[in-house]
C-alpha cells in the first residue's frame, strides 16, 4: 500500500462553527460510523475522552502536524513520518494534546504493526482518545462520512437556531412577561432557567419543585460562586462543563439587568448557550420598552406572591427557600402580611420597606379577598426593628410617595406578627381578613388596623378550615343569604354594619348608606328572618362570629 502523503492543494479546512460543543458528534459516535467500523477500531486509550467533540476530521503523517491544527479535530494517520525516538514520540502526542485534538487514529498495517507502548501510556496519561484500526480503511472515505456527519448536525443545529430565534423574537414582540420567557426557556432546554438580577435575587425561575430547596438554600452564595467560576472559564477561553451552570447576561445598549443560569440539561440542536442568548435578548427589549420601571422586580414578586396564596408550592421549606432566594429574609425576622387599601402602592412596597430596614414582597390580593385594588405586602423586617404605629406611618408614607391625597386614602390591615413561613401565611390571612371588614377613619392620614386588636377574628382565621365553624356560619347566616341572592338583597351588608358599630344604630345606619327608616325595616326582616334578638349580646357574638366565617371563606 503506498504511503499517504499531504498536498497543499487537496487540504481541506474545517469550517469556524460556534464556539459552544452542542451538538457535534463524539469521538465516541464516530467510531459507530460504517466507514469507521469496516477498520475494526479498537480503543486504546477512551473512558471520558470518547465524549471528547468532534469539530473536523484531519489526515496526516507529518510530525509537524500539531502546528496546523486549531483543536476540537480527529485526527487521522499512519504514523510515517512520526519520530522515531521514544521521547520523541512521547513529545509528539503532548504536543497533539497541546492544541486540544478530539482524539487520535491509527492505522496499522502500513507502518506501525502494532500501537507503540510510549503512544499508549502518553494517551493515557494526557487523557487523550486514542483508536488503532486494524484493518485499511479509505481515508478519503472515512473523512467523507465524518465531515458528512458534522455538516449534518450543522445544518440542523442552523434550523433549530432559526427556529429558537423567531420563537423567542415572537415573545419579545408580544411583550410577554419574564416569568414566561423563562418557562419557555426551560421547556426548550429541558433544564431548570433562573433570571436573577445583578444583586443575585431570584426574579422568576422555572425549576421542578423537588429540585427548589437545594437549588435556592443560599442561592446568592452558590450564585456568586457560579458566576466567579464562569468567569475565571472565559478568561482561560475553555468552555462550560456539562455540570456546570450556563450563565448568560441580559443586557442592551450597555446596561446589564441581570442574568439568566440554565442548569446542566441534555444539548440542543442549536446550542445551550444560543438557545439562552435568545432568551436574554428577548428579556433585554421587554426590559427596554419598560422603560426606568422595574417590572421584572414587581411581576416576580407578584407571582411569587399569589404562588404562595395559592399553595403552588412542594412544602414550606422549598417555599422558604425560594422567598429567600428573592431578597426576603425569614430567618432570624420579624415577618407580618399586610393588606394596603386606597392606592396601587405594589411597586413602591420594597422601597418602603427599606426605609425601615427591611424587604417586601407584594402582589395583587385575591379577587374578592379584600377591597378592590388591594394590595398584599409581605413584610420582613430585622429583629431589632419593632412595626409600632410610627413605623408603620412611615411605611405608609414610602408607599404613597409624597403623595399626600393618596396618603390620606391609604388603610393598612396588619396581621400578626411571625416567625415563619407557616405563620406568616396565617398572618397574610388575618390581614386578609381584616380588610374586608370597613374601615374607621377619625383623621387625616393612613388608617391602621391590627389583628392583634381583633381577637375574634384571629380565632376565625386559625379555625377557618374547621368543618364545625364551616356549618355554624351556614346554619345562622342561612336564610339570610337565601333571601339576598333571591332579591339581590342587601342584609348581609346591613348586619355588618350592625356588628361593626354595636350599640350605635346611628352610624351603623350610616356605614350602610341607608336612611334611618329604611334601615330599621332592615333590621326588623333580619330579626324575623334569623328570629333572633338582635338586642342580645350572646346573639350578636354569634352572628359576628357565622358573619366573620362566612367572609374569610368566601372567594
Amino acid at each position: 500500500m503506498a504511503d499517504r502523503r499531504e498536498d497543499e492543494a487537496i487540504q481541506t479546512n474545517r469550517p469556524v462553527l460556534e464556539p459552544a460543543d452542542d451538538g457535534l458528534p463524539t469521538v465516541r459516535e464516530i467510531l459507530t460510523i460504517p466507514a469507521v467500523a469496516q477498520g475494526i477500531p479498537e480503543v486504546l486509550s477512551g473512558g471520558d475522552a470518547l465524549d471528547a467533540h468532534v469539530r473536523w476530521a484531519h489526515v496526516s503523517d507529518s510530525a509537524g502536524v500539531a502546528r496546523l491544527l486549531n483543536g476540537g479535530e480527529l485526527l487521522l494517520t499512519t504514523g510515517s513520518g512520526w519520530p522515531t525516538e521514544p521521547a520523541e514520540l512521547a513529545a509528539f502526542i503532548g504536543g497533539l494534546v497541546d492544541v486540544g485534538i478530539a482524539g487520535l487514529v491509527l492505522e496499522l498495517g502500513v507502518h506501525y504493526r502494532y500501537v507503540p507502548a510510549v503512544v499508549e501510556s502518553a494517551a493515557r496519561e494526557h487523557g487523550l482518545a486514542l483508536v488503532a484500526l486494524h484493518r485499511e480503511v479509505k481515508f478519503v472515505a472515512l473523512t467523507e462520512a465524518v465531515h458528512s456527519r458534522i455538516i449534518s448536525v450543522q445544518t440542523a443545529a442552523l434550523r433549530a437556531r432559526d427556529e429558537v430565534r423567531e420563537r423567542f423574537t415572537a415573545l419579545a414582540l408580544r411583550g410577554s412577561p419574564p416569568d414566561f420567557i423563562v418557562q419557555q426557556l426551560a421547556q426548550t432546554l429541558g433544564a431548570a432557567v433562573v433570571l436573577e438580577n445583578l444583586a443575585h435575587e431570584v426574579v422568576a425561575a422555572e425549576v421542578p419543585l423537588a429540585a427548589e430547596i437545594e437549588l435556592f438554600t443560599r442561592w446568592e452564595t452558590r450564585s456568586r460562586a457560579a458566576h466567579r467560576r464562569h468567569d475565571e472559564q472565559r478568561r482561560l477561553g475553555s468552555g462550560v462543563a456539562a455540570d456546570e451552570w450556563l450563565i448568560v447576561p441580559v443586557e442592551a445598549r450597555g446596561i446589564r439587568w441581570g442574568h439568566l443560569i440554565a442548569l446542566p440539561g441534555p444539548a440542543h440542536p442549536a446550542g445551550r448557550t444560543s438557545v439562552l442568548e435568545q432568551g436574554a435578548i428577548a428579556l433585554a427589549l421587554g426590559r427596554l420598552a419598560d422603560g426606568a420601571a422595574d417590572e421584572w422586580v414587581r411581576i416576580g414578586r407578584q407571582r411569587l406572591v399569589d404562588g404562595l396564596l395559592d399553595g403552588r408550592f412542594a412544602g414550606l421549606p422549598a417555599a422558604s427557600a425560594r422567598i429567600e432566594a428573592a431578597g426576603l429574609p425569614l430567618e432570624g425576622a420579624r415577618l407580618f402580611g399586610v393588606v394596603v387599601t386606597g392606592g396601587a402602592v405594589a411597586a413602591a412596597a420594597d422601597a418602603a420597606a427599606r426605609e425601615l430596614g427591611g424587604r417586601a414582597l407584594a402582589g395583587a390580593a385575591p379577587e374578592s379577598a379584600a377591597a378592590p385594588s388591594a394590595t398584599i405586602v409581605v413584610l420582613s423586617l430585622p429583629a431589632s426593628r419593632t412595626l409600632d404605629d410610627a413605623s408603620l406611618r412611615t411605611f405608609a408614607a414610602a408607599l404613597a410617595a409624597g403623595d399626600s391625597a393618596m396618603l390620606d386614602r391609604l388603610v393598612l390591615s396588619i396581621g400578626s406578627e411571625a416567625s415563619d413561613l407557616d405563620a406568616l401565611l396565617g398572618s397574610v390571612q388575618e390581614a386578609i381578613d381584616l380588610a374586608r371588614g370597613p374601615a374607621r377613619r377619625s383623621a387625616r392620614g393612613p388608617v391602621l388596623r391590627r389583628s392583634d386588636d381583633r381577637p375574634l377574628m384571629r380565632l376565625v382565621t386559625a379555625l377557618r378550615d374547621d368543618h364545625r365553624l364551616l356549618e355554624h356560619g351556614e346554619r345562622m347566616l342561612e336564610p339570610l343569604i337565601d333571601y339576598d341572592l333571591a332579591r339581590k338583597g342587601d342584609l348581609l351588608d346591613v348586619l355588618g354594619a350592625v356588628l361593626a358599630h354595636p350599640g350605635n344604630r346611628t352610624a351603623a345606619a350610616s356605614a350602610s348608606h341607608l336612611s334611618r327608616s329604611v334601615f330599621y325595616q332592615r333590621l326588623a326582616l333580619i330579626g324575623d328572618l334569623l328570629g333572633v334578638d338582635l338586642d342580645d349580646g350572646e346573639t350578636l357574638t354569634a352572628l359576628h362570629l357565622a358573619l366573620l366565617v362566612r367572609r374569610s371563606v368566601v372567594r
